[in-house]
């Protein structure tokens, strides 16, 4: 009789509780906080949270072999299905025509991904990180969370809980953290800089730039196919109009049921011994780093080439080149219209802001290329 009453006690999950446990509930409850109260990413950050939550019970079994959060994370993010399958969604979603109307965005997009080599070296200079580590840092820097998520997979899973969560904090972020830098690089004059009316790309030139893009990056980059791929045909759906379907399950249906997926598999990731050490702190500092460096990268660029190009460039617009899509542009439109209120920027920061998503993801695929 004693014997069972002990079995019984000790199946209780209140006797298996520890301070870690309680200590990620309170983190699992910030995150509700910042996605109910502040509207901080609430389709992620909710989702994620409530994984954090769950996952901290003890004697549940969901992050054992066969347990439900197991095969979240197993089938779905660590076997690489969800986040391309959620640039097919983004890819649905997305209009390269600013990008296509004026081809020099690309390069500003590229030269946001500074912000994620200088966190990648600096998180190496610590000490703190290993190679790998100190990548999926890095990419904190292109405000990208599904290609945050993908290359942690890739990497270093036990990072997946903390960077995934510093790389949607950071994008929410956004209008908070681009604002002071893209002011400091830049003077009054060049921000109120008016930028004439953008071209109208053909249907033609829209069908053709997702197979040609696929054509150049994944020949260059090959590990970066998994989610170039991806966002390349969910933009063929949208642009060719013949597959109207595909294109609402894409952006609407699937998208949704995914992203659920993706939040409760990453949130089962940061349990008590995974997440509370130094290095977490580390990844949140060196992810602060990593996007005032893409912020920078793209604004000095574009001042660079007004230097060399007859058709001048709002330098504000280079800052849009973090993949925080559309708030990265609409940020810079309202810095452009605070100084100027006549300029209208929205398209054209939209153009190095969708660059800055492929940028990303050929970043991942370079990481992957020469890491493993």
């Amino acid at each position: 009789m004693n014997q069972l009453m002990t079995e019984i006690i000790d199946g209780l999950g209140v006797m298996h509780l520890t301070p870690g446990n309680v200590a990620m509930w309170l983190i699992a409850f910030v995150l509700f906080y910042l996605a109910i109260k502040k509207g901080v990413e609430p389709l992620l950050l909710l989702p994620i949270g409530f994984g954090v939550f769950a996952a901290n019970f003890p004697l549940t079994g969901l992050l054992e072999e066969g347990g439900l959060f197991y095969i979240f994370y197993h089938y779905g993010i660590e076997n690489e299905l969800i986040p391309p399958l959620i640039f097919l969604g983004l890819g649905a979603m997305t209009d390269f025509g600013p990008v296509i109307a004026n081809p020099k965005t690309l390069l500003l997009g590229a030269a946001a991904q500074l912000g994620v080599y200088a966190a990648f070296f600096g998180a190496l200079f610590t000490g703190l990180f290993n190679v790998k580590e100190a990548a999926c840092i890095g990419i904190i820097g292109g405000a990208d969370g599904p290609t945050s998520i993908f290359l942690s997979a890739n990497l270093a899973p036990h990072m997946m809980g903390a960077v995934s969560v510093a790389a949607y904090s950071y994008m929410a972020l956004v209008p908070i953290i681009i604002p002071p830098i893209a002011k400091a690089l830049t003077t009054k004059q060049e921000r109120a800089m008016p930028m004439g009316m953008m071209r109208m790309p053909s249907k033609t030139e829209k069908i053709v730039f997702p197979v040609l893009a696929s054509i150049v990056i994944i020949l260059l980059v090959p590990k970066s196919a998994p989610l170039i791929a991806m966002f390349m045909v969910g933009n063929l759906f949208m642009e060719s109009a013949v597959v109207d379907r595909l294109t609402d399950v894409a952006r609407n249906a699937l998208m949704n049921i995914v992203t659920i997926l993706l939040g409760l598999g990453v949130g089962s990731t940061m349990t008590a011994d995974s997440f509370l050490n130094s290095k977490t702190i580390g990844v949140f500092i060196m992810g602060v780093v990593a996007f005032a460096f893409a912020t920078a990268g793209g604004v000095l660029l574009a001042k660079l080439m007004n230097l060399f190009t007859k058709n001048k460039v709002n330098p504000l617009i280079g800052a849009a080149g973090v993949s925080a899509v559309p708030m990265a542009a609409r940020v810079v439109h309202n810095m452009g219209t605070e100084a100027n209120p006549q300029n209208y920027l929205l398209m054209h920061a939209m153009g190095p802001n969708v660059a800055g998503v492929i940028g990303t993801a050929v970043a991942a695929g370079a990481f992957i290329t020469a890491i493993l």
